[in-house]
């Protein structure tokens, strides 16, 4: 899952976008209001966690133009303010939640899985897809009953295709979940993920639609 982190305090940022990578996330960090509003209209971020004092624009000013395009990613405010009224403004522009400093790393996590299940409709910890289970929480998978050892960009690959059955998703688009700002892309290595998903869980879990990606077959009550 790949997460936006807006941080223009150095220390903080490297220590959050650190923690965030060991758990699972695949993190960018825009360390300024323009850098972060030039990221989000040039990429699909899964989750955006947004300071509000920043440097060149105004967080505030980053969600709304984020909410004014029509986009609907989820977006946690975390900040030093801790007036109401800061409060208020935040929400009402469009966050979804709202932390202050110093916080939880733990309690983050939380907030972040909180905030994606009830952006995906969903009350459950994790995804279902016949005999296969991912936990969101603990970053395990299960086939009917089973625990199965995924590696982290297996799990980075599999998880959005799960969280919409029937969704095509294309390579690029795969890529964008395996791969942050500054790391060279192998060209085959969705593929190699791919293969390595269909031999633990079973060739059917991923199906190819020729000439345009990928995608997780929906349950029949989902057709």
């Amino acid at each position: 899952m790949r997460l936006l982190l807006v941080e223009d305090d150095l220390m903080i940022g490297q220590v959050l976008a650190q923690l965030l990578a060991r758990a699972h996330y695949v993190v960018d960090w825009a360390k300024d209001g323009i850098e972060a509003d030039t990221a989000l209209c040039t990429t699909d971020y899964d989750l955006v966690l947004l300071d509000l004092g920043l440097p060149r624009m105004d967080g505030l000013e980053v969600l709304r133009r984020l909410r004014a395009k029509g986009k609907a990613t989820p977006v946690i405010v975390a900040t030093a303010r801790d007036a109401v009224s800061d409060r208020i403004a935040g929400l009402d522009a469009g966050a979804d939640d709202y932390v202050l400093k110093p916080f939880d790393f733990e309690e983050l996590l939380a907030r972040l899985r909180a905030v994606r299940r009830r952006m995906t409709d969903s009350a459950q910890p994790g995804y279902r897809h016949g005999e296969v289970w991912l936990d969101v929480q603990t970053r395990k998978a299960q086939l009917a009953g089973r625990e199965v050892m995924l590696s982290a960009r297996e799990w980075a690959v599999l998880e959005p295709l799960l969280l919409r059955p029937g969704q095509v998703l294309s390579r690029a688009q795969l890529e964008e979940k395996l791969y942050g700002w500054g790391e060279e892309i192998n060209s085959n290595a969705v593929e190699v993920y791919i293969h390595g998903i269909r031999r633990k869980l079973g060739s059917s879990i991923i199906q190819n639609v020729r000439g345009l990606g990928y995608r997780v077959p929906a349950d029949e009550g989902e057709k």
